[in-house]
């Protein structure tokens, strides 16, 4: 596993960050392949344009809403977040192996993924997260700490970021 620390300058995940994320995280990952393909259309209708990063949507006729690729790719990533965030302070890192670090690094530097990119999932996923919780449930501090988490997994893809002949 790549060792990500987990304090950023004077920042640390703190237990309540944990406690929150670990508490949202268990109500939503039953219903993980629904709200991950919430997550997704979330992004796209922030950012339309991010669709051409995606090969398997790029010449298909199916409908975003009907698409069997994006329902399981967007499972994938929403499940390796928010267990990435929900180990995030128990193993004082990142926890998603070295090669799919690479591998998500690589493939998000040749499709030219940006920093602008990164904070439209971010933003995508805060909403998310948002609907896929009981209203009572959703605080200020629970956004700090997916924030958090998010900011962390994303630092360690960015750190994977280059060309493949470089790995």
């Amino acid at each position: 596993m790549a060792s990500y620390a987990v304090s950023r300058g004077a920042a640390r995940f703190t237990e309540e960050q944990e406690a929150l994320v670990i508490k949202s995280w268990n109500i939503m990952k039953d219903d993980s392949a629904n709200i991950g393909h919430r997550f997704f259309l979330k992004i796209f209708e922030i950012a339309p344009s991010v669709r051409q990063l995606f090969s398997f949507l790029c010449n298909s006729d199916v409908s975003l809403e009907n698409n069997p690729k994006l329902r399981a790719h967007a499972m994938s990533v929403f499940v390796m977040t928010c267990e990435a965030a929900a180990q995030l302070r128990e193993t004082g890192k990142v926890t998603v192996r070295d090669t799919t670090l690479r591998r998500l690094g690589t493939t998000h530097f040749k499709k030219g993924v940006s920093d602008g990119h990164f904070e439209v999932a971010k933003f995508a996923l805060l909403e998310t997260i948002k609907d896929g919780v009981p209203a009572s449930m959703w605080s200020p501090a629970m956004k700090n700490a997916w924030g958090e988490a998010y900011d962390h997994l994303v630092a360690a893809i960015k750190q994977e970021m280059k060309p493949a002949a470089l790995l």
